[in-house]
């Protein structure tokens, strides 16, 4: 079976083409690009005229949840509500009651998916045993069952010696280790981050040290056992300043930030909003400007969902009995494109930061238009005005500060090995 998509503005980052092209698809692959004015045939064709083309989303962080926590989200919704945001890739993140300890428990989690889920579902594996940070996982077992990365989520290891060997481990069967930057120590007992607005609410907080002390401890082991080394959800000022000097070494790292962390601050939980309480918490202005400057600059390397669903109690108790974590794969695009509209990024940029970016950091053959590549793209219409309306939103989860908000353009198409998965 084979597709032509027709008059389509082809925006491919990864090559910096941003044109009018047609493209032909077979086989779940790109076979052809060639200029609007070529003539090819398909069994199927799309005319595209006025709609841009760029390569599904890549999401790194997305807490699917299934199995294991099903009264919080599946893996049919959660996909689903990828697809028709444009995202074809999620990484599937381990939690205490959802990780992947085994190649069997791996295996599973890919065999649901692929019954279940309309994107590709990529697993990241423990970088622990049950995310204890004692006993190391069987990473070369984990490797050959599928996943793509190790991490020991935000779980706490024993000590600095584990983390170590751990990532001596993973650096001898070649693994990325996803770090989630946190000195358990400092952070304890905080909700929110050290600030005017904390001592004012009189929250326990989370001071910057608690994130910035952990990366530099990272980076001191990263140049050590010599591991590939991810830095999951930068937040603060300092931190986007070591990861820059990291990088300056010559130190094989590559870092990320969570949407929202761009968009809110610690103002944002001024009146106790529990749909704000997230993992690290939002910070200054003041390093909200460092995180946009990381991403203009390159240090940051990827924007990333966090996603992370709930069910309706999980956010209805005090702000500091709530769970942590936005549903956020339906904002993930979104918010990138906004900061184009904002003047932070030019569009090639945006696009790269949740596209080829994050293929290149696991290792993915997605993430970019030309020919052999997976056929995995969006078809978008940059001239819709949409509101985010809870009541629309296809995640289990609707614990989302960004409902009300608008947005510009909106996903018309979404392509998954040439098949649409998403058509309105």
């Amino acid at each position: 079976m084979s597709l032509l998509i027709r008059n389509a503005r082809a925006i491919d980052p990864a090559s910096g083409l941003d044109g009018q092209r047609n493209l032909l698809l077979h086989n779940g692959r790109i076979v052809a690009i060639a200029e609007a004015s070529a003539n090819f045939s398909a069994d199927e064709e799309i005319d595209a005229s006025g709609l841009w083309l760029f390569p599904g989303g890549i999401d790194l962080s997305a807490w699917l949840r299934e199995p294991g926590l099903d009264h919080k989200a599946t893996l049919r919704n959660e996909t689903r509500a990828a697809a028709a945001s444009g995202l074809t890739t999620l990484c599937y993140q381990p939690e205490p009651g959802a990780n992947f300890d085994t190649a069997a428990q791996v295996k599973l989690v890919i065999d649901l998916s692929q019954r279940k889920a309309v994107t590709n579902v990529l697993v990241v594996g423990n970088l622990t045993q049950g995310l204890k940070g004692e006993q190391l996982s069987n990473m070369g077992s984990l490797k050959k069952a599928g996943c793509v990365a190790v991490t020991n989520g935000w779980q706490p290891f024993k000590s600095l010696q584990t983390l170590r060997r751990a990532m001596e481990y993973a650096a001898t069967h070649d693994l990325t280790v996803f770090v989630y930057p946190v000195e358990h120590a400092l952070a304890s007992g905080g909700y929110m981050h050290e600030g005017e607005v904390s001592a004012r609410l009189g929250f326990p907080a989370i001071p910057s040290a608690a994130e910035t002390v952990a990366v530099a401890q990272t980076l001191a082991l990263a140049s050590h056992t010599g591991a590939r080394v991810h830095f999951c959800r930068l937040s603060t000022k300092l931190s986007v300043k070591l990861i820059k000097q990291g990088k300056e070494s010559g130190l094989d790292i590559t870092a990320d930030v969570a949407a929202h962390q761009l968009f809110l601050t610690e103002m944002d939980v001024a009146d106790f909003n529990p749909l704000c309480h997230v993992m690290p918490p939002l910070r200054s202005s003041r390093d909200q400007d460092a995180l946009r400057e990381g991403l203009k600059d390159g240090t940051i390397d990827a924007i990333c969902s966090d996603h992370q669903p709930h069910e309706l109690d999980a956010k209805l108790a005090p702000f500091q009995q709530t769970e942590p974590g936005i549903s956020a794969l339906e904002t993930l695009l979104p918010l990138t494109l906004r900061l184009v509209e904002e003047g932070v990024l030019d569009l090639q940029t945006a696009l790269q930061k949740v596209t080829s970016n994050p293929a290149r950091i696991i290792g993915s053959e997605a993430g970019h238009i030309q020919v052999g590549a997976p056929a995995d793209l969006v078809l978008f219409d940059p001239d819709t005005l949409w509101e985010l309306d809870l009541n629309r939103m296809i995640s289990d989860g609707k614990n989302t500060p960004f409902a009300g908000w608008s947005f510009n353009g909106t996903v018309k198409r979404t392509l998954l090995a040439g098949k649409s998965v998403f058509s309105v």
